[in-house]
């Protein structure tokens, strides 16, 4: 494997000021192939861990789990841990609780949703999950989310318009809906029993567990027939969600207390948004990143946010990297990291 490491002064740019005593560190591997998806872990007994999934224009892909070491800011690679995936993976989550008694697994999307078992020397397919066992083919899954408040529930969208609730203890469907007029393109849990979805109908619905029956439109994309491609429900303060369109330089936040209209749109990037994703625990800042290159970072949650000049609001720190950045996560155990992936590149950012 390639492995290049580079200790950045100006790579990230301070914006605003409070920013400007930072110095942070951008580090580099470099993957045998372009890289779509990618995934923290957040286990206490493992070092620092990252998942990352090809995208290959070709059957069979890869998933590759890859270390990072704090302390000499090194990338570790164990060529046992890296599986064959069929197509490139929609998403990749880590079993999503710190105890360390839970099993070491992660999930991915794409053709189906599948359980993979890690161990020290190996990972094998644990459990494949079909909710189409009448027929051979099955509809692509874009996207799912696993919740951290009752693990055994992993949500999954689909271009078919259906959405399902997958209990994985039981390898068994727990509740299948038809969520949306068009295909599903991405979903979020916003607590336990809610969560919400996007779709190529331009919505945002809100769906509760404990009425099934019915939903809640909380934004519909005001381009005409334009999907919506990308959902984040802010985990740390579920009274904000962000969406972003297709082929939109908009990242959408919403307060689901004020449907319909937004509480902001973020409007900075020079190209399409592809990814983003909130800081957790805080809640208060969200990264966006695109085919402009860079990665922004927004003071989003805050007393005085709301701009009188809606779209006018500026990133407080930005990231400029060499090609379009198609994935970002923020790191769940070590608050000022964050995950971007461009062409076959995983660079971690101290931030």
């Amino acid at each position: 494997m390639l492995q290049e490491r580079a200790h950045t002064k100006n790579c990230f740019s301070p914006i605003m000021q409070g920013s400007l005593e930072r110095k942070p560190g951008v580090y580099t591997y470099v993957a045998q192939w372009p890289i779509c998806t990618l995934a923290w872990s957040v286990r206490h007994d493992k070092n620092t861990r990252l998942a990352i999934g090809s995208y290959l224009e070709d059957y069979s892909n890869k998933v590759e789990l890859v270390q990072f070491n704090h302390a000499t800011s090194d990338f570790t690679t164990d060529s046992r841990l890296v599986f064959d995936h069929p197509y490139a993976a929609t998403n990749l989550m880590f079993f999503p609780s710190e105890d360390t008694t839970n099993p070491d697994i992660i999930a991915t999307s794409g053709d189906y949703l599948r359980l993979w078992q890690i161990h020290d020397d190996r990972i094998e397919l644990k459990a494949l999950l079909n909710s189409n066992k009448s027929s051979e083919f099955n509809s692509a899954i874009t996207s799912f989310d696993w919740i951290e408040c009752d693990t055994r529930r992993v949500a999954t969208s689909s271009v078919d318009t259906t959405c399902v609730i997958w209990d994985i203890e039981k390898e068994v469907v727990d509740t299948q809906l038809v969520a949306h007029d068009k295909e599903v393109y991405d979903i979020s849990w916003g607590g336990f029993n809610v969560f919400a979805s996007v779709s190529g109908d331009g919505s945002v619905r809100v769906f509760d567990l404990r009425d099934k029956e019915r939903s809640t439109i909380i934004y519909e994309n005001p381009m005409r027939d334009s999907p919506l491609l990308r959902l984040e429900w802010n985990k740390a303060d579920p009274r904000f969600m962000a969406t972003v369109g297709m082929d939109s330089n908009k990242v959408v936040i919403l307060d689901i207390r004020f449907p319909t209209t937004p509480l902001t749109e973020l409007s900075k990037h020079k190209g399409s948004v592809n990814a983003i994703a909130w800081a957790p625990r805080s809640g208060r800042q969200l990264c966006s990143a695109g085919d402009d290159s860079r990665a922004l970072i927004w003071e989003v949650v805050g007393t005085d946010f709301r701009s009188e000049a809606n779209g006018d609001v500026e990133p407080t720190v930005w990231y400029g990297s060499t090609a379009e950045i198609n994935q970002v996560r923020w790191s769940p155990m070590e608050l000022d990291w964050i995950a971007i992936a461009f062409s076959k590149k995983l660079q971690v950012l101290k931030v």
